[in-house]
Formats: C-alpha cells, structure tokens, sequence
C-alpha cells in the first residue's frame, strides 16, 4: 500500500476544508495510505511573489524538515506543487533530502496518473463540466499541452475526469487562458483581474458548463466570486470534490 504525506494549501485548510476531505478520500479509494503531518505551514509562496526572501526561507526549510522523510508528498493545488517543485531552490539547494522532496512532491492528479498509474476510475458523474486549467499547474507542471507547445495535446487531469461515467467535458474556446487571480496580482491589479475571471466564467457558460472544476481553489473561488455576484448559474468545484463524489 502506497504511503502519502498530504501536503494541505493555505485556501483549502482555511476556507475550503472538504477539499482535504475528498483529496484523503480519493487517495484511500485508490489504495493510498494517507497521513497529515501536524506540523506543515504555509509552503511560503505568498510571501515568495511579493519579494520577502527572508520570510519564505524559513517557511521553506520548515517544508523540508516536515516532509523529507515521506516517499511521496501529494497537495491538491498545482500552485503549491509547483512551488516545491520550481521555487524553492534559492532556499533549500544543496541542502540533504532537497532534491529528493523535489521529485517526490506531487500535484493529486499527477500523483494518480503519473505515479499510480490509474487507468480506470469507477464512478459516475452525469454533469456538464468545464475544465479550467490553472497557471501553474498547466505550464510548471505539465499537467496538460498550453496552446504554446508545439508538442502532441495531453491533459491529465481531463483523463481521470473522462473515466467518470455520464461526465460531459464541455469545449472551451479558449481552454489553457488564465483567469486574472494570480494571488496578490487579484489585489495590486483588481479591474484587470476581474475582466479575466469575467472572461473565463463567459467561456464556460457559452460552452454550457454546469460545474467549473480545477486543481486549484484560488482560481475557482476568484471565478465563483465574479460569478456569484454576476447571479450566474455556475457551480465551482475542485476536481477532488468532483472525483470523490462521483467514486463514492
């Protein structure tokens, strides 16, 4: 039985709890020996994007000393993920178990696919959804092909979803573009952020999505944000809810 550390985000652990929920859900569904390690904070990426070096380092060392010792460290937020994974080098290189914890650190998705090598989830979700395909996690990452590859089309995270019986995975005109919230970017530059997330929630609902679905929550709530206000009929949900509703 697979051993996993989850790795919980700021948003999810603050204000999107079942987020954790369904991620131990879906990793216990698929065999996975789930534990939390009490001791994890914040991975230090807020604090990294604004410039404050001296304060992400700690956070950075506390990440290591915290999950170093685990054979696969899995959070459900690309963003976070990329952070271990891209970011953290000015702080940690050189240091023991740092390039280990980098290649064991995984977004969930990934972890399923790349690691666990799912080839069939057994639910059923007979909704219309739209995928929207974060920053990080689609070019950091490379949970999927972004429009600026020239490489042959992929998407991972659409590959589970695509497994749930009754999903219809509705086409997007623009299927990779950001949607504006790009954490303190929502705060520093918030009307083009807004025409962003605007411009991502129309997207969808041409497409005729009922739920968005992503890896991570920042995103969705910036949308469910502009879309509550707006009274649009959409429903957000991060794709561990989504999996672990439909497998359960």
């Amino acid at each position: 039985m697979p051993k996993v550390a989850l790795f919980v985000p700021c948003y999810v652990d603050q204000l999107y709890p079942n987020v954790a929920l369904a991620t131990v859900r879906v990793l216990e569904r698929v065999g996975c020996e789930v534990v939390f390690p009490e001791e994890q904070t914040c991975c230090g990426q807020p604090m990294a994007n604004a410039g404050f070096a001296d304060e992400t380092a700690p956070l950075a060392r506390r990440f290591l000393e915290t999950f170093g010792g685990f054979d696969a460290v899995v959070c459900p937020s690309g963003s976070c993920t990329s952070m271990v994974r891209n970011h953290y080098d000015p702080f940690l290189a050189g240091r023991p178990g740092f390039d280990r914890l980098k290649r064991s650190t995984f977004e969930l998705c990934e972890y399923l696919v790349d690691v666990l090598k799912i080839g069939k989830l057994d639910g059923r979700y007979p909704r219309k959804v739209g995928l929207h395909q974060s920053c990080h996690g689609l070019r950091e990452l490379g949970l999927g092909r972004s429009s600026e590859r020239m490489v042959p089309p992929f998407d991972k995270v659409g590959r589970l979803l695509q497994q749930l019986e009754g999903i219809e995975l509705v086409s997007l005109t623009r299927p990779d573009e950001c949607c504006g919230f790009g954490g303190t970017f929502a705060l520093a530059e918030e009307a083009i952020s807004c025409l962003m997330g605007r411009d991502r929630i129309a997207d969808h609902m041409k497409a005729g999505a009922e739920i968005v679905t992503g890896t991570d929550v920042s995103c969705l709530m910036h949308m469910d944000g502009l879309a509550r206000r707006a009274r649009q009929p959409l429903e957000f949900r991060h794709v561990a809810e989504v999996l672990a509703e439909a497998i359960s």
